[in-house]
């Protein structure tokens, strides 16, 4: 699972993503400084791991991880080929979230590719270059579709109807994650195609180092974003990136300290995009290693399994579970026990985040 960190050119993609990442993209002052996608395995910060570590004392301690793809700039006519238009799209397409950066700050020492700084612009800049290429995808399929409907295939007929639908929200300059579907057509019709405007989306308005310089951009933002059942996310690059540069967690902490903050912007954006990718955590602890794993969210006990290997997927006998709570309030699997607190789960356990799981399997 990945998301795109993408937004017009020069808006502070390129430096958010250096903050979050061990990769370090180039960074600078001018249009098209990211020319081909930088890609990131980023560590999901985890506070339950710390404790549950304090606990087990593991000889190794492993973060979950997601990846964080920073994508070229768009600029106004990319889905006709302007700048690295198709390129971007394309790119664009194989993510499976969006982080729309917005430049919310006024600085003349940086330059804007529209000269002005309006983030509602910019956003709406790239909403309809994205609902362009959306629009192109929907077209090239109807028109397949139409001919088989003509037959009276039922399913081509239904196809047909919710890619009109799909097509008329387009042309009304509304992004395809506005519709609501049901899960039926989601995964026969919608999904197949890759839209990238249903894909969902974080706005993450990238503000000035006194927050309060930025609050207008911000309220513009948050009320736009309220419209359309989206997440806002508040953050500094310059701060992140003054963060970065120091090397020792103490001095990362005394400056966060300084700013009343208790973590950092790139560990917040870090869990929202987890969050926005639709995904969890579970556990597995031992004296080897306590470790956090990736699962969607509603993930059964079995396709948990096979995330550790196939082989426990496949032969799936049951699932011992222990909740994170029950974990840290025992702090033993004798004494979980004891209490009656493991509980045996079968093959339709819907795994909880935090669970501590141990899969027994046969192959």
């Amino acid at each position: 699972m990945k998301a795109g960190i993408v937004g017009l050119p020069n808006v502070g993609k390129s430096t958010l993503f250096n903050c979050l990442s061990n990769v370090k993209a180039q960074s600078a002052n001018f249009p098209f400084c990211t020319i081909e996608p930088n890609v990131g395995f980023i560590h999901v910060p985890d506070e339950r791991l710390e404790a549950l570590s304090n606990i087990v004392n593991p000889e190794k301690i492993i973060p979950t991880k997601i990846e964080i793809v920073d994508i070229a700039g768009l600029v106004k006519g990319a889905s006709k080929g302007e700048g690295l238009g198709n390129k971007f799209l394309a790119n664009i397409r194989e993510t499976d979230a969006i982080l729309h950066v917005l430049r919310c700050f006024d600085d003349g020492n940086i330059t804007h590719v529209e000269n002005s700084v309006n983030p509602i612009r910019d956003k709406e800049i790239i909403d309809i270059e994205l609902q362009f290429k959306d629009l192109e995808t929907v077209e090239k399929r109807i028109e397949k579709v139409t001919k088989i409907a003509k037959t009276g295939d039922k399913d081509a007929v239904k196809e047909n109807e919710v890619l009109l639908s799909i097509k008329k929200t387009l042309e009304a300059s509304k992004n395809v994650r506005s519709l609501t579907f049901s899960l039926e057509d989601t995964t026969k019709y919608i999904k197949p195609l890759q839209l990238i405007t249903y894909k969902p989306v974080l706005y993450v308005c990238n503000v000035a180092e006194n927050i309060n310089e930025s609050k207008k951009y911000v309220d513009e933002v948050t009320k736009l974003a309220k419209d359309e059942n989206a997440e806002v996310l508040i953050i500094s690059a310059k701060i992140e990136s003054d963060i970065n540069e120091l090397e020792s967690d103490e001095d990362k902490q005394l400056f966060l300290e300084e700013l009343n903050l208790t973590e950092t912007g790139s560990s917040r954006l870090i869990k929202a995009a987890y969050k926005l990718l639709n995904l969890h955590t579970f556990f597995t602890a031992g004296k080897q290693e306590v470790r956090a794993w990736t699962i969607p969210i509603g993930a059964l006990a079995p396709e948990a399994a096979g995330v550790i290997h196939s082989d426990f997927e496949k032969g799936f006998i049951r699932a011992e579970v222990i909740s994170y709570e029950d974990y840290i309030k025992y702090k033993s699997e004798v004494k979980i026990k004891e209490e009656g607190k493991l509980k045996i789960e079968g093959k339709n356990y819907i795994l909880k985040d935090g669970d501590i799981v141990h899969f027994r399997f046969n192959v």
